[in-house]
């Protein structure tokens, strides 16, 4: 394991912010309004008494957006299971300790390329596509597709002139600590273009899918499945 993340077994002081800060921008800068977004819509159209809702959640990172869907399903008294998957340990570890108090989540370590063999009702990856070339992020969006009986959401960075520089002064006046500054400006200038997005859910067999624009240079790609949308 890298050392810059993992010490004598247990997680850094440094990662451990890392991740801390990781969570503050997905509560202020869109990804966890996003997530509830849809989650809101999807949870309405659902039958009355449904049986427990199973959600695979990939590239889980600290769990902090299964945490908020285990805390509205809580308040909307709606039964929520999820997997939780991220191939990193030493995230895995910090994800496990910050959700002691949340057992209805698993959490799992592999690759999200090819994780899994059963489906759940709704598969969620956010901000790890940007991690993948384009074609290992082709193979992350097929096997979703393949996981996912009902819906897809697979949420984002949008790699744009915008984006650049407002997580540059972010990270040069607010989030100094080094480890996200180097992350969060590696993340933007990796990230797909709006358009790249759109041809890699194309390339992965994703068929009817929708595709947005959101705060801040944020894109998501979506879907429900159909018995017609079958990718193999």
């Amino acid at each position: 394991m890298d050392q810059a993340v993992l010490v004598h077994g247990k997680p850094t002081l440094e990662l451990q912010k890392d991740l801390t800060n990781l969570r503050w921008l997905n509560k202020k800068f869109g990804a966890v309004s996003l997530l509830l977004r849809f989650l809101r819509k999807w949870e309405s159209d659902r039958p009355p008494n449904s049986s427990t809702l199973r959600i695979l959640d990939l590239a889980t990172g600290e769990a902090d957006l299964p945490r908020e869907v285990v805390a509205w399903c809580r308040k909307h008294r709606i039964e929520v299971a999820i997997d939780a998957v991220d191939t990193n340990a030493a995230t895995l570890a910090v994800a496990m300790d910050r959700s002691r108090d949340f057992p209805e989540i698993t959490f799992h370590e592999g690759d999200i390329r090819t994780w899994g063999t059963g489906t759940w009702d709704i598969v969620l990856c956010s901000l790890a596509l940007h991690h993948f070339s384009q074609e290992d992020a082709v193979l992350v969006l097929r096997n979703a597709f393949n996981r996912s009986t009902s819906r897809l959401l697979v949420a984002d960075l949008e790699r744009n002139f915008m984006g650049v520089i407002s997580i540059w002064l972010l990270t040069a006046l607010l989030l100094r600590d080094p480890m996200t500054v180097h992350d969060a400006r590696l993340s933007i200038r990796r990230s797909f273009s709006f358009r790249e997005l759109g041809e890699l859910a194309k390339e992965a067999g994703w068929k009817g899918f929708h595709q947005a624009r959101f705060p801040v240079s944020r894109q998501a790609i979506w879907m429900e499945k159909t018995p017609h949308s079958t990718p193999s």
